[in-house]
This record gives structure tokens, C-alpha cells and sequence, in this order.
């Protein structure tokens, strides 16, 4: 499925942005609002577009820290007692939890699916961690996580599943839209969507600011468009891709509802149409990873496909839009990156 049209969305169902977060984010010493980039000339005929830049979000090069110091915040004020984070990843948000562990004084332990490259998984024992490569899936990898955080002193901080850390890492997210909203003023936002922890807090946004949100997810990944085409969360094969930080094989349960009510459809793209998009955006002198150019690539199809047309009619996607894409990482395997831009 191409593009899929969400038939439950219920933007009144979907609850308010968090506002605890910003002044928690604002009083960290690195903290800066990550600039948006007037990039309409990559997608033209579509009005008005620019891209929300996560390459450098608090010192790393993606927008995971945001959710991850938020959760440790949260968690650490109940558990004073833990002295290890545990976290499971595809790469971003392990190096953030090991990267905000180290700035804290604790120690981190994060597990990540075979599939990993090595540069992710240098960045994260680079920032201090104890790096655990389990023989299987990035769900494989949540499962060993899960477990490791039964011992005594150690606490999980996931951005998947039930758990209150995984709220609170929707919540975290809500800094990047109260930036946006300040930066942009969009009509229709697309983000990328993974497990859907960053998506829910986009489609909080839209939903209270009168924005239409459009979800993007690899065509060998896309979870979020099999859930909302069953009407429920279904977990679905995930053959691999290069988007890593979207391999995702089910959405998180934390973030479901609002992703049911509050995403108005969803965009699939290939590995090739998001390394097009990626090698568009150097043009433009944007260094953005594989699942960051995503949304670029999701914008294009909505915009030349006809399987697209349906959902670009229902978020009113035109001449005149304004756009803001969700450009979430920047090179983050550097092999890769120069492979696909040349």
C-alpha cells in the first residue's frame, strides 16, 4: 500500500501537547531551537516547504535526546536509587540514553538488533556504554532490554511499548513542535514514524494547532499503515532497510491512540526514493541521514504518484501549502551517507 487515507482520525480525541518539558529542555546548557530551512525548490509546485533540521539536537545528531533526558528526568525523581540505564535501539535513541547516562553520572547498557552498523554502534559505546548486540530483530532487542531491567539498580528508558519512561518520551518530543510552531506555522507537517513515539507527539500538535499530520514509514517497514488499515496494532516482518532508525516491526502502545486519532494517513518509500531525497538535500547543502530524508521523499511522491493523490486531496496539499518535514537525523553512518550521495 502506497499511501493510505487514516479512516479513524478523531483529531478531538487526541490529548494536548505536554508543556513540562520546554522549561527542562531550555535550562540544559546546550540547549538552542534547531533551525528550519526554507526547501521549496526540492519540491516544486507544492508552495511553501521547509524542514525542521534534528542533525544536531543537544551536542547528537538526532532528535532522540529530546524524548530520552525528559524520561530519565521523569524517572530518576521516583528511582534515585538506579545507577544503570537500559535501553534498546536501532542506533538514536540508545546514544541518547548513553549520552544523558554519562552527563548524570550513571552508567548505560544499551542492546542493539544485529542489523546495527558498526558507526552506530561505536557512536554509542563512544558516549560511555556498555553495548549489547543481540542476535536478532530490533524487537529481539527490546525483549533483552525488558529483562536486563529486572535487576537491581537499573531502570529501562524505552520509546516502545506501555511503560510510563515511554510516555514520557512522547511528552519529551513536545519541545520540537512548540519550536516549530514558533518557526513555521505549517498547514501539513510529515514526520517520520518508527515506533511512533515522535509521531504521536506531532499528531498532539496538529491536532491542537489545526495541522494536518502525515506519517512516512519504509515500504519494508511500514507498521503504522498495517495498524491503521486493521483499525489495531498489528505487528508486522521487517525484511530490513536502510532507514534504521524506522525498522520497526510494531508501533508503540504508548503512542497508539493518538497515532489512531490523530495521523491523517501515512506515505510509504523505498530505500531509493529516500537516498534520492538525501542526495537532494546535499544539493542544498543539508547533510540529513536516510530516515531524516524520509519526509522529503514523501512529500515528492504525495505530490507525483496518483496512488498519493487521495491522501494529498485529504490534507489539502497543493500550490499554496505550507509544509514543514520532520528531517529527524543527520549522517548517521557516515559509510552509508557518502555512498548514497556520492
Amino acid at each position: 500500500m502506497r499511501a493510505l487515507v487514516n479512516p479513524h482520525v478523531r483529531p478531538g480525541a487526541v490529548p494536548a501537547p505536554s508543556t513540562e518539558a520546554r522549561a527542562f529542555h531550555a535550562a540544559l546548557p546546550d540547549y538552542a531551537p534547531t533551525p528550519v530551512h526554507d526547501v521549496s525548490a526540492l519540491a516544486p509546485g507544492t508552495g511553501d516547504v521547509r524542514l525542521k533540521d534534528e542533525s544536531n539536537r543537544l551536542g547528537l545528531p538526532a532528535f532522540k535526546v529530546l524524548g530520552a533526558s525528559w524520561a530519565i528526568e521523569r524517572a530518576l525523581r521516583e528511582r534515585p536509587d538506579v545507577h544503570t540505564l537500559v535501553a534498546a535501539s536501532a542506533g538514536n535513541h540508545g546514544r541518547a540514553v548513553a549520552h544523558v547516562a554519562a552527563a548524570r553520572g550513571l552508567r548505560a547498557r544499551v542492546f542493539l538488533p544485529a542489523r546495527s552498523v558498526a558507526a552506530r554502534r561505536e557512536a554509542i559505546a563512544g558516549e560511555g556504554a556498555d553495548v549489547v548486540v543481540i542476535d536478532g530483530t530490533y524487537e529481539d532487542a527490546v525483549a533483552e532490554a525488558a529483562r536486563e531491567s529486572t535487576l537491581d539498580g537499573r531502570l529501562e528508558i524505552s520509546d516502545v511499548g506501555s511503560s510510563r519512561p515511554a510516555a514520557w518520551v512522547i511528552d519529551g518530543y513536545a519541545t520540537l513542535f512548540a519550536e516549530a510552531a514558533e518557526q513555521a506555522a505549517p498547514e501539513v507537517l510529515v514526520v517520520p514514524i518508527g515506533v511512533g513515539s515522535l509521531a504521536a507527539a506531532a499528531a498532539r500538535y496538529g491536532a491542537n494547532a489545526g495541522v494536518k499530520v502525515v506519517g512516512v514509514e519504509p515500504v519494508a517497514a511500514a507498521c503504522l499503515t498495517a495498524s491503521l488499515a486493521a483499525g489495531e496494532p498489528v505487528r508486522i516482518d521487517t525484511p530490513g532497510t536502510a532507514m534504521a532508525g524506522l525498522d520497526c516491526a510494531e508501533v508503540s502502545a504508548a503512542a497508539w491512540p493518538s497515532l489512531r486519532d490523530g495521523i491523517h494517513g501515512t506515505v510509504t518509500v523505498d530505500d531509493g526514493e529516500s537516498r534520492a531525497a538525501m542526495r537532494a538535500l546535499a544539493t542544498a547543502g543539508l547533510a540529513i541521514g536516510d530516515s531524516g530524508a524520509a519526509a522529503l521523499a514523501a512529500l515528492v511522491a504525495m505530490r507525483s504518484d496518483p496512488e498519493c493523490a487521495a491522501l494529498g486531496d485529504a490534507v489539502g496539499l497543493g500550490p499554496r501549502s505550507r509544509v514543514l518535514l520532520l528531517a529527524t537525523e543527520g549522517p548517521t553512518d557516515p559509510e552509508g551517507y557518502a555512498a548514497a550521495v556520492g
